[in-house]
Protein backbone atom coordinates (compact mmCIF):
# COMPACT_ATOMS: atom_id res chain seq x y z
CA UNK A 1 0.00 0.00 0.00
CA UNK A 2 1.39 3.31 -0.85
CA UNK A 3 2.37 5.95 2.03
CA UNK A 4 0.20 9.26 0.28
CA UNK A 5 -2.72 10.11 1.37
CA UNK A 6 -5.35 11.30 -0.98
CA UNK A 7 -7.60 14.55 0.01
CA UNK A 8 -9.81 16.08 -2.22
CA UNK A 9 -7.78 19.62 -0.51
CA UNK A 10 -5.24 20.88 -3.16
CA UNK A 11 -4.01 23.07 -0.12
CA UNK A 12 -3.59 19.40 2.40
CA UNK A 13 -1.93 17.92 -0.20
CA UNK A 14 0.50 20.32 -0.96
CA UNK A 15 1.21 19.93 3.10
CA UNK A 16 1.40 16.56 2.94
CA UNK A 17 3.34 16.20 0.09
CA UNK A 18 6.35 18.60 2.05
CA UNK A 19 6.36 16.56 4.63
CA UNK A 20 6.80 13.28 2.48
CA UNK A 21 9.67 14.75 0.95
CA UNK A 22 11.15 16.02 4.40
CA UNK A 23 14.52 14.32 5.71
CA UNK A 24 12.85 13.69 8.67
CA UNK A 25 10.76 11.11 9.67
CA UNK A 26 7.09 12.65 10.97
CA UNK A 27 4.21 10.84 12.55
CA UNK A 28 0.65 12.26 13.81
CA UNK A 29 -0.77 11.10 16.62
CA UNK A 30 -4.36 11.53 17.85
CA UNK A 31 -5.00 12.34 21.35
CA UNK A 32 -8.47 12.06 20.99
CA UNK A 33 -8.52 8.31 20.66
CA UNK A 34 -7.48 5.82 23.48
CA UNK A 35 -3.82 5.28 23.58
CA UNK A 36 -2.97 8.27 21.12
CA UNK A 37 -2.47 6.20 18.14
CA UNK A 38 -0.99 6.98 14.97
CA UNK A 39 -2.65 8.12 12.47
CA UNK A 40 0.27 9.48 9.76
CA UNK A 41 3.86 8.74 9.43
CA UNK A 42 6.08 10.01 6.15
CA UNK A 43 7.62 7.71 4.03
CA UNK A 44 11.48 8.84 5.49
CA UNK A 45 9.59 7.57 9.11
CA UNK A 46 8.99 4.04 7.36
CA UNK A 47 12.61 4.26 6.15
CA UNK A 48 14.46 4.91 9.70
CA UNK A 49 12.08 2.29 11.50
CA UNK A 50 12.27 -0.28 8.61
CA UNK A 51 7.96 -1.00 9.09
CA UNK A 52 5.68 -0.21 6.57
CA UNK A 53 3.14 2.34 7.27
CA UNK A 54 0.20 0.04 7.07
CA UNK A 55 2.41 -1.63 10.60
CA UNK A 56 2.69 1.61 11.76
CA UNK A 57 -1.21 2.91 11.64
CA UNK A 58 -3.09 2.39 14.75
CA UNK A 59 0.38 1.72 17.14
CA UNK A 60 1.37 3.70 19.92
CA UNK A 61 4.78 5.60 19.38
CA UNK A 62 6.14 3.31 22.75
CA UNK A 63 6.05 0.18 20.38
CA UNK A 64 9.54 1.37 18.48
CA UNK A 65 10.91 0.93 22.12
CA UNK A 66 10.46 -3.08 21.86
CA UNK A 67 11.02 -4.69 25.76
CA UNK A 68 13.36 -1.80 26.67
CA UNK A 69 10.79 -0.72 28.35
CA UNK A 70 13.12 0.89 31.45
CA UNK A 71 14.37 4.34 29.70
CA UNK A 72 13.35 7.62 32.07
CA UNK A 73 12.67 9.12 29.09
CA UNK A 74 9.61 7.42 28.14
CA UNK A 75 7.97 8.94 31.32
CA UNK A 76 9.18 12.47 29.76
CA UNK A 77 7.32 11.64 26.47
CA UNK A 78 4.40 10.23 28.52
CA UNK A 79 4.61 13.35 31.08
CA UNK A 80 4.58 15.83 27.95
CA UNK A 81 1.52 14.25 26.70
CA UNK A 82 -0.55 14.20 29.70
CA UNK A 83 -0.04 17.81 30.32
CA UNK A 84 0.02 18.71 26.17
CA UNK A 85 3.58 20.43 26.35
CA UNK A 86 6.55 20.32 24.27
CA UNK A 87 8.94 17.91 24.56
CA UNK A 88 12.30 17.24 23.54
CA UNK A 89 14.31 13.88 24.34
CA UNK A 90 16.84 11.55 23.02
CA UNK A 91 15.53 7.66 23.34
CA UNK A 92 16.80 4.11 22.10
CA UNK A 93 14.36 2.59 19.27
CA UNK A 94 14.44 -0.31 17.63
CA UNK A 95 14.13 -0.87 13.96
CA UNK A 96 11.72 -3.75 12.93
CA UNK A 97 14.67 -5.98 12.08
CA UNK A 98 15.84 -5.67 16.08
CA UNK A 99 18.55 -3.04 15.28
CA UNK A 100 19.26 -0.78 17.85
CA UNK A 101 18.76 3.64 16.92
CA UNK A 102 19.15 6.58 18.83
CA UNK A 103 16.12 8.73 17.95
CA UNK A 104 15.86 12.47 18.72
CA UNK A 105 12.38 13.10 18.69
CA UNK A 106 10.51 16.48 19.06
CA UNK A 107 6.54 16.50 19.84
CA UNK A 108 5.03 19.37 19.77
CA UNK A 109 0.62 19.24 20.58
CA UNK A 110 -1.98 20.46 18.11
CA UNK A 111 -4.41 22.51 19.99
CA UNK A 112 -8.16 23.31 18.38
CA UNK A 113 -10.26 26.57 19.00
CA UNK A 114 -10.96 25.62 22.62
CA UNK A 115 -7.10 25.06 23.64
CA UNK A 116 -8.15 21.61 23.54
CA UNK A 117 -5.25 19.29 22.50
CA UNK A 118 -6.18 16.88 19.69
CA UNK A 119 -3.05 16.07 17.98
CA UNK A 120 0.37 15.46 18.67
CA UNK A 121 3.32 15.65 15.63
CA UNK A 122 6.59 13.81 16.51
CA UNK A 123 9.41 14.76 14.35
CA UNK A 124 12.68 11.88 14.63
CA UNK A 125 15.86 12.26 13.18
CA UNK A 126 18.34 8.90 13.24
CA UNK A 127 21.38 10.22 15.08
CA UNK A 128 22.95 6.71 15.68
CA UNK A 129 26.17 7.57 13.92
CA UNK A 130 26.43 10.85 16.08
CA UNK A 131 25.99 8.79 19.22
CA UNK A 132 29.39 7.15 18.52
CA UNK A 133 33.01 8.48 18.97
CA UNK A 134 35.23 8.29 16.42
CA UNK A 135 38.01 6.56 18.94
CA UNK A 136 35.56 3.98 19.84
CA UNK A 137 34.82 3.06 15.96
CA UNK A 138 38.60 3.08 15.40
CA UNK A 139 38.99 0.60 19.03
CA UNK A 140 36.09 -1.06 17.61
CA UNK A 141 37.36 -1.81 13.95
CA UNK A 142 40.58 -2.46 15.69
CA UNK A 143 39.03 -5.02 18.11
CA UNK A 144 37.16 -6.69 15.57
CA UNK A 145 39.97 -7.10 13.42
CA UNK A 146 42.19 -8.44 15.92
CA UNK A 147 39.10 -11.36 16.67
CA UNK A 148 39.15 -11.97 13.17
CA UNK A 149 42.59 -12.72 12.73
CA UNK A 150 42.36 -15.00 15.59
CA UNK A 151 39.54 -16.88 14.64
CA UNK A 152 41.16 -17.67 10.79
CA UNK A 153 44.32 -18.36 13.07
CA UNK A 154 42.18 -20.99 15.14
CA UNK A 155 40.26 -22.26 12.33
CA UNK A 156 43.52 -23.13 10.30
CA UNK A 157 45.64 -24.75 13.35
CA UNK A 158 42.01 -26.80 14.14
CA UNK A 159 41.20 -27.93 11.20
CA UNK A 160 41.70 -31.86 12.00
CA UNK A 161 39.15 -30.82 15.45
CA UNK A 162 36.49 -29.45 13.07
CA UNK A 163 36.35 -31.88 10.51
CA UNK A 164 35.82 -34.83 14.00
CA UNK A 165 32.85 -32.64 14.72
CA UNK A 166 31.90 -32.70 11.24
CA UNK A 167 31.56 -36.11 10.70
CA UNK A 168 29.27 -36.40 14.26
CA UNK A 169 26.74 -33.69 13.12
CA UNK A 170 23.17 -35.61 11.90
CA UNK A 171 22.64 -33.45 9.30
CA UNK A 172 24.27 -34.01 5.70
CA UNK A 173 27.33 -31.34 5.25
CA UNK A 174 29.20 -30.58 2.47
CA UNK A 175 31.83 -28.29 1.02
CA UNK A 176 32.19 -26.72 -2.63
CA UNK A 177 35.27 -25.08 -3.71
CA UNK A 178 34.30 -22.28 -6.66
CA UNK A 179 33.41 -25.15 -9.45
CA UNK A 180 30.96 -26.83 -7.21
CA UNK A 181 33.16 -29.71 -6.69
CA UNK A 182 33.07 -31.31 -3.19
CA UNK A 183 36.44 -30.59 -1.35
CA UNK A 184 34.81 -32.46 2.28
CA UNK A 185 31.58 -34.38 2.89
CA UNK A 186 30.45 -36.31 6.36
CA UNK A 187 29.37 -39.93 6.86
CA UNK A 188 25.74 -38.62 7.39
CA UNK A 189 25.20 -37.60 4.00
CA UNK A 190 27.08 -40.94 2.34
CA UNK A 191 24.41 -42.77 4.43
CA UNK A 192 21.33 -40.64 3.90
CA UNK A 193 22.08 -40.23 -0.22
CA UNK A 194 23.52 -43.81 -0.80
CA UNK A 195 26.92 -42.69 -1.81
CA UNK A 196 30.90 -44.06 -1.51
CA UNK A 197 33.35 -41.76 -0.31
CA UNK A 198 35.57 -42.07 -3.39
CA UNK A 199 33.14 -41.17 -5.52
CA UNK A 200 31.90 -38.03 -4.20
CA UNK A 201 35.59 -35.83 -3.09
CA UNK A 202 36.51 -34.11 -6.35
CA UNK A 203 33.45 -34.75 -8.47
CA UNK A 204 31.23 -31.55 -8.96
CA UNK A 205 28.26 -32.06 -6.52
CA UNK A 206 25.79 -31.97 -9.88
CA UNK A 207 27.16 -34.91 -11.29
CA UNK A 208 27.80 -37.89 -8.02
CA UNK A 209 25.49 -40.81 -8.27
CA UNK A 210 25.19 -40.99 -11.89
CA UNK A 211 23.62 -36.98 -12.21
CA UNK A 212 21.23 -37.71 -9.50
CA UNK A 213 22.04 -34.60 -7.59
CA UNK A 214 21.45 -32.50 -10.78
CA UNK A 215 18.35 -30.95 -9.33
CA UNK A 216 17.21 -27.37 -10.54
CA UNK A 217 16.72 -26.02 -7.59
CA UNK A 218 19.99 -26.88 -6.33
CA UNK A 219 21.93 -24.81 -9.11
CA UNK A 220 19.67 -22.02 -8.21
CA UNK A 221 20.43 -21.75 -4.68
CA UNK A 222 24.32 -22.04 -5.37
CA UNK A 223 24.44 -20.37 -8.61
CA UNK A 224 21.59 -17.08 -8.16
CA UNK A 225 21.25 -16.82 -4.68
CA UNK A 226 24.30 -17.73 -2.77
CA UNK A 227 26.93 -15.69 -5.09
CA UNK A 228 24.82 -12.31 -3.41
CA UNK A 229 26.96 -12.92 -0.23
CA UNK A 230 23.95 -13.44 1.74
CA UNK A 231 23.49 -17.15 3.82
CA UNK A 232 20.81 -19.33 2.33
CA UNK A 233 18.67 -20.35 4.73
CA UNK A 234 16.01 -22.86 5.37
CA UNK A 235 15.88 -23.60 1.14
CA UNK A 236 13.66 -25.94 0.65
CA UNK A 237 13.92 -28.74 -2.27
CA UNK A 238 12.16 -31.60 -2.89
CA UNK A 239 13.03 -34.53 -5.73
CA UNK A 240 12.45 -37.52 -7.16
CA UNK A 241 16.40 -39.52 -6.85
CA UNK A 242 16.31 -42.83 -8.71
CA UNK A 243 17.77 -45.34 -6.83
CA UNK A 244 16.79 -43.94 -3.01
CA UNK A 245 13.04 -42.25 -3.79
CA UNK A 246 11.64 -38.92 -3.46
CA UNK A 247 13.22 -36.72 -0.76
CA UNK A 248 11.99 -33.51 0.58
CA UNK A 249 15.36 -31.54 1.65
CA UNK A 250 16.24 -28.27 3.94
CA UNK A 251 19.38 -26.86 2.96
CA UNK A 252 21.01 -24.24 4.47
CA UNK A 253 24.23 -22.63 2.79
CA UNK A 254 27.20 -20.35 3.80
CA UNK A 255 30.27 -18.95 1.58
CA UNK A 256 32.77 -19.81 3.77
CA UNK A 257 34.34 -15.77 4.99
CA UNK A 258 38.26 -15.27 6.02
CA UNK A 259 39.35 -11.63 6.66
CA UNK A 260 35.93 -10.45 6.29
CA UNK A 261 36.23 -11.35 2.24
CA UNK A 262 34.36 -14.30 0.61
CA UNK A 263 36.57 -17.42 -0.22
CA UNK A 264 36.21 -19.46 -2.54
CA UNK A 265 34.65 -22.35 -0.35
CA UNK A 266 30.98 -22.67 0.70
CA UNK A 267 29.40 -24.55 3.19
CA UNK A 268 25.89 -26.83 2.46
CA UNK A 269 23.81 -28.32 5.48
CA UNK A 270 21.45 -30.92 4.03
CA UNK A 271 18.50 -31.94 6.66
CA UNK A 272 16.24 -34.82 4.93
CA UNK A 273 12.90 -33.86 6.29
CA UNK A 274 10.89 -36.34 4.21
CA UNK A 275 9.44 -38.55 7.46
CA UNK A 276 9.22 -35.19 9.26
CA UNK A 277 6.67 -33.93 6.37
CA UNK A 278 4.79 -37.05 6.27
CA UNK A 279 4.11 -36.89 10.12
CA UNK A 280 3.39 -33.27 9.78
CA UNK A 281 0.79 -34.50 6.72
CA UNK A 282 -0.53 -37.00 8.29
CA UNK A 283 -1.58 -35.14 11.43
CA UNK A 284 -3.31 -32.67 10.04
CA UNK A 285 -5.14 -35.09 8.11
CA UNK A 286 -5.96 -37.38 11.13
CA UNK A 287 -7.34 -33.92 12.89
CA UNK A 288 -9.35 -33.31 9.47
CA UNK A 289 -10.80 -36.66 9.49
CA UNK A 290 -11.41 -36.60 13.03
CA UNK A 291 -12.82 -33.06 13.43
CA UNK A 292 -15.80 -34.59 10.71
CA UNK A 293 -16.38 -37.79 12.54
CA UNK A 294 -16.87 -36.10 15.82
CA UNK A 295 -19.45 -33.70 14.09
CA UNK A 296 -22.03 -36.30 13.36
CA UNK A 297 -22.07 -38.01 17.09
CA UNK A 298 -21.99 -34.18 18.83
CA UNK A 299 -24.74 -32.79 16.53
CA UNK A 300 -26.94 -36.20 17.85
CA UNK A 301 -25.71 -35.10 21.70
CA UNK A 302 -27.04 -31.97 21.01
CA UNK A 303 -30.48 -32.21 19.45
CA UNK A 304 -31.39 -34.43 22.57
CA UNK A 305 -30.05 -32.33 25.05
CA UNK A 306 -32.20 -29.54 23.88
CA UNK A 307 -35.40 -31.88 23.40
CA UNK A 308 -34.45 -32.88 26.98
CA UNK A 309 -34.19 -29.02 28.04
CA UNK A 310 -37.59 -28.51 26.71
CA UNK A 311 -39.09 -31.11 28.54
CA UNK A 312 -38.67 -29.80 32.22
CA UNK A 313 -41.50 -30.81 34.40
CA UNK A 314 -41.93 -30.51 38.56
CA UNK A 315 -41.60 -34.16 38.68
CA UNK A 316 -38.11 -34.39 37.85
CA UNK A 317 -35.46 -33.40 40.03
CA UNK A 318 -34.09 -29.73 39.21
CA UNK A 319 -30.73 -31.06 39.54
CA UNK A 320 -30.94 -33.28 36.63
CA UNK A 321 -31.42 -30.12 34.48
CA UNK A 322 -29.07 -28.73 35.97
CA UNK A 323 -26.18 -31.40 34.90
CA UNK A 324 -28.00 -31.05 31.64
CA UNK A 325 -27.36 -27.50 31.17
CA UNK A 326 -23.73 -28.47 31.86
CA UNK A 327 -23.80 -31.28 29.45
CA UNK A 328 -25.03 -28.89 26.80
CA UNK A 329 -22.11 -26.46 27.62
CA UNK A 330 -19.92 -29.07 27.64
CA UNK A 331 -21.06 -30.20 24.00
CA UNK A 332 -21.03 -26.72 23.09
CA UNK A 333 -17.22 -26.33 24.07
CA UNK A 334 -16.56 -29.54 22.00
CA UNK A 335 -18.15 -27.94 18.78
CA UNK A 336 -16.29 -25.11 19.32
CA UNK A 337 -13.11 -26.94 19.15
CA UNK A 338 -13.68 -28.94 17.08
CA UNK A 339 -14.37 -26.35 14.60
CA UNK A 340 -11.22 -24.59 15.20
CA UNK A 341 -9.68 -28.16 14.36
CA UNK A 342 -10.86 -28.14 10.80
CA UNK A 343 -10.40 -24.21 10.50
CA UNK A 344 -6.52 -25.02 11.57
CA UNK A 345 -6.60 -28.06 9.02
CA UNK A 346 -8.05 -25.77 6.01
CA UNK A 347 -5.25 -23.39 6.54
CA UNK A 348 -2.35 -25.49 6.84
CA UNK A 349 -3.81 -27.63 3.19
CA UNK A 350 -4.99 -23.69 1.99
CA UNK A 351 -8.62 -24.75 1.72
CA UNK A 352 -9.52 -21.36 4.28
CA UNK A 353 -11.58 -19.54 1.55
CA UNK A 354 -13.34 -16.28 2.63
CA UNK A 355 -16.78 -15.29 1.23
CA UNK A 356 -16.36 -11.16 1.48
CA UNK A 357 -18.79 -8.84 1.15
CA UNK A 358 -19.71 -5.37 2.27
CA UNK A 359 -20.47 -5.08 6.05
CA UNK A 360 -20.42 -2.58 9.04
CA UNK A 361 -18.07 -3.42 11.42
CA UNK A 362 -20.01 -2.43 14.28
CA UNK A 363 -22.91 -4.61 13.15
CA UNK A 364 -20.53 -7.87 13.38
CA UNK A 365 -19.00 -6.43 16.76
CA UNK A 366 -22.51 -5.75 18.18
CA UNK A 367 -23.49 -9.05 17.00
CA UNK A 368 -20.30 -10.89 18.36
CA UNK A 369 -21.32 -9.56 21.91
CA UNK A 370 -24.97 -10.82 21.94
CA UNK A 371 -23.74 -14.02 21.11
CA UNK A 372 -21.57 -14.44 24.27
CA UNK A 373 -24.07 -12.66 26.94
CA UNK A 374 -25.40 -15.23 27.79
CA UNK A 375 -22.29 -17.26 28.23
CA UNK A 376 -20.53 -14.77 29.91
CA UNK A 377 -22.85 -13.75 32.95
CA UNK A 378 -19.61 -13.32 34.82
CA UNK A 379 -18.20 -10.21 32.61
CA UNK A 380 -19.51 -7.09 31.51
CA UNK A 381 -18.31 -5.41 28.28
CA UNK A 382 -18.36 -1.92 27.68
CA UNK A 383 -18.17 -1.24 24.20
CA UNK A 384 -17.44 2.10 22.58
CA UNK A 385 -17.88 3.70 18.98
CA UNK A 386 -18.57 7.05 17.46
CA UNK A 387 -19.04 6.06 14.39
CA UNK A 388 -20.13 3.85 11.43
CA UNK A 389 -17.69 1.98 8.84
CA UNK A 390 -18.05 -0.40 5.99
CA UNK A 391 -15.15 -3.10 5.70
CA UNK A 392 -15.21 -5.41 2.72
CA UNK A 393 -14.71 -8.98 5.06
CA UNK A 394 -16.33 -12.58 5.59
CA UNK A 395 -18.60 -11.40 7.96
CA UNK A 396 -18.90 -14.31 9.72
CA UNK A 397 -14.69 -15.20 9.94
CA UNK A 398 -14.21 -11.57 11.46
CA UNK A 399 -17.24 -12.58 14.48
CA UNK A 400 -15.21 -15.65 14.91
CA UNK A 401 -11.81 -13.68 15.76
CA UNK A 402 -14.05 -11.24 17.77
CA UNK A 403 -15.83 -14.22 19.93
CA UNK A 404 -12.70 -16.01 20.31
CA UNK A 405 -10.87 -12.80 21.58
CA UNK A 406 -13.78 -11.97 23.90
CA UNK A 407 -13.98 -15.11 25.55
CA UNK A 408 -10.41 -15.17 26.17
CA UNK A 409 -10.56 -11.79 27.77
CA UNK A 410 -12.77 -13.59 30.05
CA UNK A 411 -10.84 -16.91 30.48
CA UNK A 412 -8.35 -15.04 31.41
CA UNK A 413 -9.36 -12.52 33.81
CA UNK A 414 -11.21 -14.45 36.60
CA UNK A 415 -10.51 -12.10 39.24
CA UNK A 416 -12.29 -9.31 36.91
CA UNK A 417 -15.26 -8.18 35.86
CA UNK A 418 -15.15 -6.12 33.12
CA UNK A 419 -13.91 -6.25 29.14
CA UNK A 420 -13.62 -2.95 26.97
CA UNK A 421 -14.17 -2.93 23.69
CA UNK A 422 -13.54 -0.25 21.77
CA UNK A 423 -13.48 0.77 17.54
CA UNK A 424 -11.68 3.84 16.06
CA UNK A 425 -10.71 5.06 12.27
CA UNK A 426 -7.01 5.27 12.13
CA UNK A 427 -6.17 6.44 8.59
CA UNK A 428 -7.60 4.58 6.13
CA UNK A 429 -8.24 1.65 8.55
CA UNK A 430 -10.61 0.81 11.44
CA UNK A 431 -8.98 -0.70 14.66
CA UNK A 432 -11.03 -2.99 16.95
CA UNK A 433 -9.45 -3.26 20.97
CA UNK A 434 -10.55 -5.70 23.02
CA UNK A 435 -9.29 -5.48 26.81
CA UNK A 436 -8.95 -7.30 29.26
CA UNK A 437 -8.00 -6.70 33.08
CA UNK A 438 -6.57 -10.26 33.92
CA UNK A 439 -3.74 -12.37 34.12
CA UNK A 440 -1.59 -10.51 31.45
CA UNK A 441 0.80 -12.22 28.95
CA UNK A 442 4.92 -11.23 29.07
CA UNK A 443 6.94 -10.03 26.43
CA UNK A 444 8.28 -13.21 25.53
CA UNK A 445 4.82 -14.95 24.83
CA UNK A 446 3.58 -11.94 23.16
CA UNK A 447 6.05 -13.39 20.34
CA UNK A 448 4.76 -16.26 20.05
CA UNK A 449 1.13 -16.23 21.03
CA UNK A 450 -0.20 -16.34 16.90
CA UNK A 451 1.72 -19.09 16.36
CA UNK A 452 0.25 -22.79 15.80
CA UNK A 453 -0.36 -24.61 19.22
CA UNK A 454 1.65 -22.40 21.58
CA UNK A 455 0.68 -21.95 24.74
CA UNK A 456 3.00 -20.66 27.31
CA UNK A 457 4.22 -22.68 30.32
CA UNK A 458 2.48 -20.47 33.05
CA UNK A 459 -0.69 -20.56 31.13
CA UNK A 460 -0.89 -24.00 30.64
CA UNK A 461 -0.93 -24.61 34.36
CA UNK A 462 -3.82 -22.41 34.96
CA UNK A 463 -6.14 -22.60 31.62
CA UNK A 464 -7.30 -25.31 29.43
CA UNK A 465 -6.70 -25.02 26.10
CA UNK A 466 -4.57 -26.39 22.53
CA UNK A 467 -3.12 -22.73 21.75
CA UNK A 468 -5.04 -22.72 17.95
CA UNK A 469 -7.76 -19.59 18.69
CA UNK A 470 -4.72 -17.04 18.12
CA UNK A 471 -3.36 -18.49 15.57
CA UNK A 472 -6.33 -19.00 13.31
CA UNK A 473 -7.63 -15.49 14.49
CA UNK A 474 -4.44 -14.52 12.93
CA UNK A 475 -4.53 -16.41 9.80
CA UNK A 476 -8.00 -14.46 9.04
CA UNK A 477 -7.22 -11.03 9.92
CA UNK A 478 -4.01 -11.23 7.50
CA UNK A 479 -6.27 -13.01 4.90
CA UNK A 480 -8.32 -9.81 5.09
CA UNK A 481 -5.06 -7.41 4.48
CA UNK A 482 -4.92 -6.71 8.09
CA UNK A 483 -2.43 -6.75 11.64
CA UNK A 484 -3.41 -8.00 14.72
CA UNK A 485 -1.00 -7.78 17.57
CA UNK A 486 -1.36 -7.59 21.29
CA UNK A 487 -0.62 -4.83 24.04
CA UNK A 488 -0.12 -6.80 27.56
CA UNK A 489 1.84 -6.48 31.04
CA UNK A 490 2.05 -9.29 33.46
CA UNK A 491 -0.53 -9.42 36.15
CA UNK A 492 -2.21 -6.29 34.91
CA UNK A 493 -4.13 -7.17 31.42
CA UNK A 494 -4.40 -7.08 27.85
CA UNK A 495 -5.17 -5.67 25.03
CA UNK A 496 -5.49 -7.69 21.78
CA UNK A 497 -5.76 -4.72 18.68
CA UNK A 498 -6.50 -5.97 15.16
CA UNK A 499 -7.31 -3.39 12.12
CA UNK A 500 -8.87 -3.90 8.83
CA UNK A 501 -8.87 -1.58 5.30
CA UNK A 502 -11.82 0.87 5.48
CA UNK A 503 -13.67 -0.21 2.39
CA UNK A 504 -13.85 3.39 0.74
CA UNK A 505 -10.21 2.89 0.60
CA UNK A 506 -9.98 -0.55 0.02
CA UNK A 507 -11.63 -0.34 -3.36
CA UNK A 508 -8.69 2.24 -4.85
Amino acid sequence: MENNIIIDNPEINVYLAALDSSNSGIIITDNRLSDNPIIYCNKTFENISGYSRDEIIGHNCRFLQGKDKSQTERYEIKNAIIIGENSKTVIRNYKKNGDLFWNELNISPVRNADNEVTHFIGVQNDITKNKKLINELENERESVNRKIAERTKALQENDNFLRGIIQTVREGLLVLDAEYRIVSVNNHFLRTFKVEYNDTIGKILFEIGNGQWDISALKKLLIQILPTNNPVIDFEVEHDFPHIGKKIMLLNAHRIEFDNEYSDRILIAIEDITERRDIENRKDDFLSVASHELKTPLTTIKGITQLLQRSRHKTIDEKFFDNLDKLSNSVDRLNILISEMLDTSKIQSGYLRSNKKNVIINDIIKESIDQLHPAMRSHRIVYRSDMDFTVHADDLQIQQVLINLISNAAKYSPDSDVIEITSDKVGNFIKVSIKDFGVGINSDDQEKIFKRFYRSTEIEKKFSGLGIGLYISSEIIKNHDGTIWVDSQDTIGSTFNFTLPIYEHFIT
